[in-house]
């Protein structure tokens, strides 16, 4: 087999995979690691896949690669309307209660379900705390639900709102549940996203509540992402559409983590 032929095959191996080993390179090609090395240096070059310790990844699991709001809304989209619904029924209607709803295409979908939200009882309250314009200009038409947006920066790719203004208002706030997105999840770095300022901001969330529940379809399992939010013992219940793997499930476990599949 020629090199080229080879390397696109390793390449189509990336894509489809996500992450390959020098060592089963070596093993499917009959190669010798240092063979693999030479093709993994030159396919990155070639700027299709990135070199990482032991093997490589796909261009879309580097660390700071996130994609657009209007990209991601089209992405697993019924696993997240699934998991939205899960999320919908920890919701109370009754007596008077306080969320915080993340920014996140999860989480819109979620406030989707809350745009016709009504009291159980006359006095019955919802107060709906959001850093998302997205989400604050949904739930504004519903006069039933008190909407409370954070002010700060608006991050344009997010359409989150974001800075040390926004940390400072959620170190002074006690929600009693809060639903976070996240980018990765993983068994030892634990719940993360690229940004630096999102990810402040997501940690001042999961700070502030009583109960933290994460919102993440199975893409972001086994995934890190540049920076961690949260380890996986700050937050109570994981919601995903399909079970974790063995070595991610257990370390949830150990952590106390109660996982709900959608």
């Amino acid at each position: 087999m020629f090199a080229e032929e080879r390397q696109a095959l390793i390449a189509d191996l990336v894509s489809s995979s996500s992450r390959v080993t020098v060592s089963e390179l070596a093993t499917r090609f009959d190669i010798t690691p240092e063979t693999v090395r030479r093709d993994l240096d030159t396919l990155e070059n070639a700027r299709q896949l990135r070199r990482v310790h032991g093997g490589a990844v796909a261009l879309d699991r580097q660390s700071m690669s996130e994609p657009s709001l209007e990209e991601r809304q089209t992405q697993h989209h019924d696993e997240k309307m699934r998991i939205a619904a899960a999320a919908r029924t920890m919701i109370p209607s009754s007596q008077t209660g306080s969320i915080v709803l993340d920014a996140g295409t999860t989480t819109e979908l979620l406030a989707d379900l809350l745009v016709d939200w009504s009291p159980a009882e006359p006095g019955d309250e919802l107060l709906v705390i959001t850093n998302a314009l997205p989400i604050a200009t949904k739930l504004a038409g519903n006069d039933e639900l008190q909407v409370y947006i954070l002010g700060g920066r608006v991050r344009g790719l997010t359409r989150a709102v974001v800075g040390p203004s926004t940390i400072a208002q959620l170190d002074a706030l006690r929600p009693d549940i809060a639903f976070v997105g996240a980018n990765g999840v993983h068994s030892d770095f634990g719940f993360s996203t690229p940004d630096a300022v999102e990810a402040a901001v997501k940690t001042a969330i999961v700070r502030s509540a009583r109960r933290v529940v994460a919102l993440a379809d199975s893409s972001k399992l086994d995934k890190e992402t540049l920076m961690r939010f949260a380890a996986l013992g700050e937050v109570d219940v994981l919601i995903t559409d399909a079970s974790p793997s063995f070595e991610l499930a257990a370390a949830l476990a150990a952590a106390d983590v109660e996982v709900v599949i959608a």
